[in-house]
């Protein structure tokens, strides 16, 4: 096991099977964050300005809280209000008083917004398609749940 990883990280062997394991997760991880960036970039978007996008527009026509953007994030960015400000000043998001409490301020996917995400669309799910190259359903679904153990008592 691990010929490939001792490759990639010009490594003969390993302190323990878990650290080859975290290894692994890192690399494929870096490897698809990439693919990730490359279609983001050609769109003129950041991958956390597309991780914002993707989460305005499960909430579409309303909107979110910068809380909640966060709380949803796949990787948390540090300053949430100046990433929606960018997505703003692009005219992919528009910003707006909550109708139930005025002091909070809610961000909304605009038809700008959304129409950057359908032509990323097909970009992404050639991401799906190559894991389901490379992997079986149900090995994507055991590879999933042995994930999920790792990270579960997080939440």
């Amino acid at each position: 096991m691990g010929e490939i990883l001792k490759k990639r990280l010009k490594q003969s062997k390993f302190e323990s099977s878990e650290q080859e394991a975290v290894l692994n997760i890192l690399v494929a991880s870096n490897h698809l964050k990439s693919k990730v960036e490359t279609i983001c970039s050609k769109h003129g978007i950041t991958q956390g300005q597309f991780n914002v996008l993707r989460i305005l527009n499960g909430k579409y026509p309303d909107g979110y809280p910068r809380c909640e953007i966060i709380t949803r994030m796949i990787e948390p960015a540090p300053d949430v209000t100046r990433l929606i400000d960018r997505l703003i000043k692009e005219g992919l998001v528009e910003r707006f008083a909550s109708p139930t409490d005025r002091r909070l301020s809610l961000a909304k996917i605009t038809s700008k917004g959304r129409n950057v995400l359908k032509k990323i669309k097909p970009e992404v799910d050639s991401l799906y398609k190559l894991v389901a190259e490379k992997l079986n359903k149900q090995e994507s679904k055991k590879l999933s749940s042995l994930l999920e153990t790792i990270y579960k008592d997080m939440f």
